[in-house]
């Protein structure tokens, strides 16, 4: 059999619905041994649907009792590749056969409430007196600590208390229009890719030192990180974005065309210049007032209006390939039904059809990344409840050489944080790779990001500079929030010198990441092959629009066209609206974190095996990746979902509320009888009211429903109701934005607000590290650096240069 990256690796999942099921999936997808672990009910993703049911009837909706063990398609799209038992906490012998599990495992994920970890003996004390070397993922919505660690949410709560609800869709003009929360469980898959990548570093360390580790990974931390330049913009700039207004970069949107709708972005000036010779040079695209980006963001209005009267008179696909032919970054909004016909995605081989016991042969997404060392495949559909009750890792036939045996524990070895020691030769700019770079620094990882003078990361040049200084390649938001804990040196890539130095950078480092346009980096010399011909077991990420081959491989593509490429903007938006964007570059934190996690699985690979990996990210593929709920209803109905707010297919109520104050929001959801039954007392709503006796009730008068909580809630201030709700047990949270972040008790008591002294701006509020640990370090180590701060550093300690050899490549300005 064919060995996998992650062989060996021995998990068990105590998990519901998606954050904690599919950062196990994404190590059961390379190879790792993971056991499922249910309550007697099953999981909730079991009940959330598509049934087999649904292909004959499209227009029902089945909610199967608890403990049926049907498989709904979100259930099975997201635990393929485990196996499951059944095991009741509640009694003695379930929690023996727990922890009997715990003793041979390498990671424990779950997602349990802290007074229910603590009630069962799973914190992180009681946890490292058992099982010394055993890694545990707590993944949550709010942490294991801090004033709303025993508060209850789902993603409704997560998207809008981490302020990506606050952002999207994004360009509103009607501000009785509410904040947003796009389609599906987006914060969950988000932050399951961060947990997978940080529990395997943690895995990593435990199996050489021997020392397990307590990750507390908060969801709603994870989101407030992934803002773009939101934040920052508050704490640079005192500017509060939101859902309302205008974009700075103009064009950016969503346009009708004669046949559906494309979206187009121009980030650089170039591209605007291109784009006005691809529509003929109109009268209009030469008025001085679209001269500048300052111009076009102020005269966005008109621009849009005669813009979107050319593009309206245009096919999708045309003005796709034939803007992209011109490096104009056009993508197609598509449905789930345009994407499975793709031929690009075809191509790539990125679709995986397998058979799921109930359901039949079902179509999915498959790896987010490609590698060349092939681990991923779906080798197990996903379990029935309790369909390998009794197994255990003992039982299993892994290879017993695959599995190192951890070094014991020593109480004298030093705290340290899982890829300490780890270098990485970082060749990325603006987002996507910066954001993967960023986490690997979280972790440990020495970053050394490779820049130049000559044609500074964009990240430095973009219009989020403080407010509070001059501006100069060190003082913008942007730049010194994603590069926190990074060391910088400077060389010019357009010279042969530079580009030999910057190749003998990279074959010293541990990993190599870019995220420049597909063959950048071929044409420098600086290359998967190219540097795999020199040094075999090299790893080098790659993030791209498009990834590394296929027929749209040279497309110029950029996180916000993702949402529209993904199909999730055609599933966000308000009920009976046209499809929207996502708030965010989606896009860019997807691929970015995914190309962490991979970079990291092919970490632990390398030492067990001595093999390279080049692991290609599209970023298209990575975001379509999240996107199982939609293509789950594809699959099994033939459809997909209309766009609805911040409805839920099944729950309800579940929606955003308008409060009293100034466009304050809270979103409010009830999951099960006792939450509605609590939720209805604290309202006045009559609990007699046949109108809502029901789950299917509430869901069938559910506009009726939302009136009567929206008429509770414009009277009361949001804080005031989410405390009053979260006592009672109901999910209730605001919407907030990036100015009430900064000063959130919950996010202070975490640490997750930094404000390290940088040497040009000071002390200026950035996100730092979503989650917490119990063994190694927490918070961030260092500010941004300064453009070349650490060039000579670099130079004589990873490089060991001469002053000679220094002074030579001044000489020949390499270093510049």
């Amino acid at each position: 059999m064919t060995a996998r990256g992650l062989d060996g690796i021995r998990v068990v999942e105590l998990g519901q619905m998606v954050a904690a099921p599919w950062t196990a999936k994404l190590l059961a997808d390379l190879g790792a041994d993971v056991i499922k672990v249910e309550p007697p009910q099953g999981d909730a993703a079991r009940r959330r649907g598509p049934f087999a049911a649904d292909r004959e009837r499209p227009d029902s909706q089945i909610v199967p009792d608890a403990g049926s063990g049907l498989t709904g398609g979100l259930f099975a799209a997201i635990n393929t590749n485990k196996r499951g038992i059944v095991v009741d906490l509640a009694r003695p012998d379930g929690r023996a056969t727990l922890q009997q599990l715990l003793a041979d495992a390498d990671l424990f994920i779950h997602d349990l409430a802290p007074a229910t970890a603590a009630a069962h003996g799973l914190t992180a004390e009681p946890l490292r007196a058992q099982h010394p070397s055993l890694v545990t993922m707590s993944i949550t919505p709010f942490g294991q600590t801090g004033p709303y660690a025993d508060w209850r949410a789902t993603e409704l709560q997560v998207v809008h208390g981490g302020g990506w609800g606050w952002l999207t869709p994004g360009c509103v003009a009607d501000p009785e229009l509410p904040p947003l929360k796009p389609h599906g469980h987006q914060a969950a898959f988000q932050s399951g890719f961060a947990a997978a990548c940080a529990s395997l570093a943690a895995v990593d360390r435990a199996q050489r030192t021997g020392r397990g580790e307590h990750i507390d990974f908060a969801q709603m931390s994870y989101v407030v990180g992934m803002l773009e330049a939101a934040f920052i913009s508050w704490s640079y700039r005192g500017e509060n974005p939101s859902r309302l207004g205008a974009r700075i970069l103009n064009p950016w949107g969503i346009f009708p065309t004669s046949d559906g709708h494309i979206f187009l972005v121009c980030v650089e000036a170039d591209q605007w210049e291109r784009l006005k010779d691809f529509m003929g040079r109109p009268e209009w695209a030469d008025m001085d007032i679209f001269d500048t980006l300052e111009g076009r963001f102020e005269n966005e209005d008109l621009l849009r209006m005669w813009l979107g009267e050319w593009i309206a008179a245009q096919p999708v696909t045309e003005l796709f390939h034939r803007g992209q032919a011109e490096r104009l970054a056009f993508a197609p909004v598509n449905t789930v039904a345009q994407m499975a016909a793709d031929p690009h995605l075809a191509a790539r081989d990125f679709l995986v059809t397998y058979e799921q016991p109930g359901l039949g042969d079902i179509t999915v997404p498959g790896a987010p990344s490609r590698l060349t060392n092939s681990w991923w495949s779906i080798r197990r559909p996903a379990p029935s409840l309790g369909e390998h009750s009794g197994a255990s890792f003992a039982a299993t036939d892994t290879a017993t050489a695959s599995r190192p045996a951890p070094s014991p524990a020593s109480s004298n070895t030093p705290s340290s944080r899982p890829l300490d020691g780890v270098t990485v030769a970082d060749f990325t700019w603006v987002w996507a790779g910066p954001y993967c770079t960023l986490h690997l620094a979280h972790l440990g990882a020495t970053v050394i990001k490779v820049e130049s003078s000559a044609r500074p990361d964009l990240g430095r040049r973009l219009p989020t500079q403080s407010g509070r200084h001059t501006p100069t390649l060190d003082t913008n938001g942007y730049f010194n929030q994603y590069g926190q804990g990074k060391q910088s040196i400077t060389i010019d890539l357009g010279i042969p010198e530079g580009r030999a130095l910057a190749k003998r950078l990279a074959l010293s480092c541990d990993l190599v990441v870019s995220n420049y346009a597909t063959g950048v980096m071929d044409g420098w010399g600086l290359g998967y092959e190219a540097l795999a011909a020199e040094r075999p077991d090299v790893i080098v990420g790659a993030i791209s629009g498009y990834g590394h081959h296929g027929p749209y491989q040279s497309y110029m593509g950029y996180g916000p066209t993702t949402g529209p490429l993904s199909g999730l903007a055609s599933m966000t938006g308000y009920p009976g609206a046209d499809a929207d964007e996502l708030g965010v570059s989606l896009g860019d934190p997807a691929a970015g974190i995914a190309t962490a996690y991979a970079l990291v699985a092919a970490l632990v690979a390398r030492r067990r095996t001595g093999e390279g990996q080049f692991i290609d990210t599209s970023m298209w593929e990575a975001t379509t990746a999240c996107t199982v709920e939609g293509w789950m209803e594809w699959v099994m109905r033939g459809t997909q979902p209309d766009p609805m707010g911040n409805l839920d297919p099944l729950w309800s109520p579940h929606n955003l509320y308008r409060c009293a104050g100034n466009d304050d929001w809270i979103a409010v959801c009830c999951v099960d009888e006792a939450e509605w039954a609590a939720l209805a007392r604290i309202t006045g709503i009559d609990p007699d009211d046949e109108r809502f006796a029901t789950a299917a009730d509430r869901k069938a008068n559910e506009a009726e429903l939302d009136k009567l909580i929206g008429a509770w809630t414009r009277e009361r201030d949001q804080w005031d109701i989410t405390e009053l709700l979260q006592a009672a047990g109901v999910p209730a949270f605001p919407s907030l934005s990036s100015r009430s972040l900064e000063v959130n008790p919950h996010l202070a008591e975490r640490g997750l607000i930094e404000r390290l002294d940088h040497p040009v701006v000071g002390q200026m509020s950035h996100v730092g590290i979503p989650w917490l640990l119990s063994d190694g370090t927490n918070g961030v180590r260092s500010p941004a650096p300064t453009l070349g701060q650490h060039t000579h550093e670099v130079l004589t300690g990873l490089l060991g240069l001469n002053p000679d050899e220094i002074a030579a490549l001044e000489a020949a300005d390499a270093l510049r």
